[in-house]
């Protein structure tokens, strides 16, 4: 189960972008594929997230609310179905929306959930996009080789439901891309393309990624083209490269190599005959 919502865990939409590239996998309507909806009058302040009015091509009026969803994604290639939930973050009553997300985790014999977050961090648009992968679960921290979050402070909806994953004893994964704070402006491809990468990695699967490299590229030279339009933001841009680049030098960069080659053997290998 893979979960992402709009809204503070959201930054630069790259969470919910990256669910989007998971639900655009569906061969079909997605509304076919539509397993739960839950119930918006009783999680939403409508003051907070509005209803929007859209009008289609043959003019007709249309209100959406705002709302949860979960759909089925079938992955006949691999040896398990995703399930995708994506929304708005509820405005209330977390607890018993976090215990009827896990309740039909439960009914769907789910193995794992796996959340996708985004946040704005002092970090350069021209380096990979950090996505930090953690777990409250010891278990889970020993067999990914996961550092167990250090993070204390408010937290969204995501922490909630890895907190009642642990007391459940389901096991569970966060995922958390750093959008640069400079360049948040939705939507942030790159991004959305690290959580993908992210969640190859973790998983050890290929997915389809469409067009997001070339969204990817084309988002990056732009955010050049700003950059060299101001000279503080461009000054402020290398000082970010240069600190970055020095951290990823006393750092574990074998590591990173390594998973970049072998998500290469990855895609070499699904594309034999």
């Amino acid at each position: 189960m893979v979960i992402s919502f709009a809204g503070w865990n959201d930054a630069g939409e790259a969470a919910t972008g990256a669910s989007r590239q998971l639900l655009s996998l569906i061969d079909s309507s997605t509304a076919d594929h539509l397993i739960a909806d839950l119930d918006s009058e009783e999680f939403y302040d409508f003051q907070v997230n509005r209803p929007v009015v859209s009008i289609n091509s043959d003019g007709n009026r249309s209100l959406t609310w705002p709302g949860t969803q979960v759909y089925s994604l079938p992955m006949p290639q691999l040896d398990f179905d995703f399930v995708i939930v994506q929304g708005v973050e509820p405005s209330m009553k977390w607890k018993t929306f976090v215990h009827e997300v896990l309740d039909l985790a439960d009914d769907l014999e789910i193995e794992m959930v796996i959340t996708l977050g985004s946040m704005l961090a002092d970090v350069p648009h021209t380096r990979p996009i950090v996505v930090g992968t953690s777990s409250s679960n010891p278990h889970i921290n020993t067999q990914f080789g996961l550092e167990p979050s250090s993070y204390e402070g408010p937290t969204g909806v995501l922490g909630v439901i890895q907190d009642a994953c642990l007391k459940r004893g389901v096991d569970a994964v966060s995922l958390w891309a750093a959008v640069p704070h400079y360049a948040s402006n939705a939507p942030s491809p790159k991004a959305s393309l690290a959580l993908i990468n992210a969640l190859e990695d973790l998983l050890s699967i290929d997915l389809p990624q469409g067009q997001m490299a070339q969204q990817a590229l084309d988002w990056q030279m732009e955010i050049d083209e700003l950059a060299q339009e101001d000279s503080e933001v461009f000054e402020y841009v290398k000082a970010l490269e240069e600190s970055k680049d020095a951290s990823e030098l006393s750092d574990t960069s074998g590591e990173v190599l390594a998973r970049e080659a072998e998500r290469y053997l990855r895609k070499q290998l699904d594309q034999e005959p």
